[in-house]
């Protein structure tokens, strides 16, 4: 690798560094960040506090400690998608299965839910599935551009 200096990150001496910036540019367009993250992490925030917003943590103890934690998993997905959007569109896909599981959980986590959970968990679960799919279907969009 002769030619290229170790002690810098400047692109500018690359051979590929116009290419490497377009690609660049072309991945992070086809990612439209205040479309999808910021809903993500609303319903992953909701469904981690919606035991205590909805009361139902102190009838149901398994299920609120479980909607925190798939609710915090969910926001920090959308963290990622937003922080590094070019790493992260793998996960997209994730999202569609735990967005299908937050709709189950109800039901499979402790005992039978009271109707605030079970509503609760197939809302959000139902809006954390679409987003999903709809990340999906943009990260597909933008590979095909590429």
């Amino acid at each position: 690798m002769s030619g290229f200096s170790r002690g810098s990150d400047d692109l500018e001496g690359h051979p590929d560094a116009f290419e490497m910036r377009a690609r660049y540019s072309r991945v992070l367009s086809g990612h439209d960040v205040a479309l999808v993250n910021g809903p993500v992490f609303l319903v992953g925030l909701l469904f981690a506090v919606s035991p205590w917003v909805l009361h139902f943590a102190s009838a149901d103890r398994d299920l609120a400690v479980h909607n925190l934690i798939i609710g915090c998993a969910v926001s920090v997905l959308a963290l990622g998608f937003t922080i590094a959007p070019e790493r992260m569109t793998g996960m997209s896909g994730a999202l569609i299965a735990i967005g299908a599981w937050m709709g189950f959980s109800p039901w499979a986590v402790g005992r039978p839910p009271d109707w605030a959970a079970g509503v609760d968990g197939v809302v959000l679960g139902a809006c954390a599935l679409a987003l999903g799919v709809l990340c999906t279907v943009m990260v597909r969009r933008a590979n095909r551009i590429l």
